[in-house]
């Protein structure tokens, strides 16, 4: 059978690295609307449109990870099939003899 394949795992610099990156952008944002020269409602307005874009962000980054996920469970569900059959093939098996494997 085929050997099942190694989970990635991200390091935790990785990780951090993200999350500190994530916090950067979050932050320089917020400041950047808070100190532009504008009415309070058009920086709402800005602060509600970049919350949606990050959230939406989210949404798509899971999506992809999930049709990849279920990508990879099917190769591997067609893979087992094919190595099954290719197991129980028996090129030397004469039709109305015993089958392979197995002795008269």
């Amino acid at each position: 059978m085929s050997e099942t394949p190694v989970k990635q795992q991200n390091t935790a610099a990785f990780y951090g690295q993200a999350v500190a990156s994530f916090a950067v952008a979050m932050a320089a944002t917020a400041i950047g609307i808070y100190q532009l020269q504008a009415d309070a409602w058009v920086r709402a307005f800005l602060a509600i449109a970049v919350l949606y874009l990050v959230t939406s962000a989210f949404t798509l980054a899971k999506i992809i990870r999930d049709r990849q996920e279920v990508g990879q469970i099917v190769s591997r569900v067609d893979q087992a099939r094919l190595d099954k059959i290719l197991v129980e093939h028996d090129p030397f098996h004469k039709p109305g003899g015993t089958p392979a494997g197995q002795r008269p």
